[in-house]
Formats: C-alpha cells, sequence, structure tokens
C-alpha cells in the first residue's frame, strides 16, 4: 500500500460509497473485505444503521481504522485483523445487509470471496464491488495483465448467486475504477 496520502488521491470514499449504497441508508450490518486505510469503511458506517465489520489481514490496517473510528467518535467500526481468504469473515450466514468488495478481485480465487460475500448477506443484501480499471494504465493497482474486467466481474458475481447486477459509473470520484452492484 501507498502511503495514506497517496491513497486516497485516487478515490473519492464518501462519493464512491454514496453511488455504491445509493441514496437510502442501508438498514442493518455492513461487512468490508479487505478494509484498507478506512477510506471507504468510515462513509459506510455513516450510511448505515448497523454495525460496520471492516476487515484486512494487515495489523496496521486494522490500526488506522480503529483510530479513525476512535477520532470520528464513529461507535459502529468494528475493525478486525482477519485472513478472510484463508478463514472466512467469522460472521453468520445471512447476517450481512451491504458488503464490498474494493480492489481485490485479482486474487488468484476470486469466486471464493464472492461466494463468501454471498454466504455472509441477507436475502437481497446488496454486494459492491469496485476494482482497478483493465484497459487503461493507472498510477496504482496491480498490474493490468491480472485486472479482472467489469465483464469478469460480473459473471463471477452471477456464478456466485448474484442477480440484478448492475454498473455503477464512479468516473467522476474513482476515475481509474469501474463498480458493480449485485443483489442476493
Amino acid at each position: 500500500m501507498p502511503d495514506e496520502a497517496q491513497w486516497a488521491s485516487f478515490f473519492d470514499g464518501e462519493a464512491a460509497v454514496g453511488k455504491l449504497f445509493g441514496a437510502a441508508q442501508v438498514q442493518g450490518d455492513v461487512i468490508e473485505f479487505g478494509c484498507g486505510y478506512g477510506l471507504f469503511t468510515v462513509p459506510a458506517a455513516r450510511r448505515t444503521s448497523g454495525l460496520v465489520t471492516a476487515l484486512d489481514i494487515e495489523p496496521e490496517m486494522i490500526a488506522e481504522v480503529r483510530g479513525k473510528a476512535a477520532g470520528l467518535g464513529l461507535t459502529n467500526i468494528r475493525a478486525e485483523l482477519r485472513d478472510f481468504m484463508a478463514d472466512g469473515a467469522d460472521v453468520a450466514a445471512g447476517s450481512q445487509a451491504h458488503a464490498m468488495i474494493f480492489n481485490l478481485l485479482h486474487l488468484a480465487q476470486p469466486q471464493d470471496l464472492l461466494r463468501e460475500a454471498h454466504r455472509t448477506l441477507q436475502d437481497a443484501g446488496v454486494l459492491s464491488v469496485m476494482h482497478w480499471r483493465s484497459d487503461i494504465p493507472t498510477p496504482r493497482g496491480p498490474p493490468l495483465a491480472i485486472r479482472p474486467t467489469l465483464e469478469q466481474c460480473r459473471q463471477w458475481m452471477v456464478d456466485a448467486g448474484f442477480r440484478d447486477i448492475e454498473s455503477a459509473d464512479l468516473q467522476d470520484c474513482c476515475p481509474f475504477h469501474f463498480g458493480l452492484t449485485g443483489r442476493r
């Protein structure tokens, strides 16, 4: 990960979460796979009536998110150190209203992560996906050769059991990314 200021320069987290979550507040809990610095965690916490479980494999990222939550007085963020690819999310099946997977689907087994997100969601729960575009060079992100296309991500979501998949236009807030949402 680059330093936080550089990372934040690639995204408008508030606007991205607003577009992916929609206008209405999420009624229920949210799970974030790979929270990083919390750039999307904080806006998600402000847009939900429930708890945001922010997972990451890096202890430094968990410390950052916990510090931000405390500093902002956001008591609905639970940042947990977790290798969710190896050990799952450690939340009950059907317990989440919304799941976020941002910049992770270039992993070796993206379908496994999508199936785990699907498992965590309530009936009609929503998954938001955002990823670095594969059709243009970008200032960060994984090598172009391993980035999934929007079409691949859409198909992986279908294969994992998601429906009503829609594209989200993120060009004004995250010009190097595409976004998708789908329902369980």
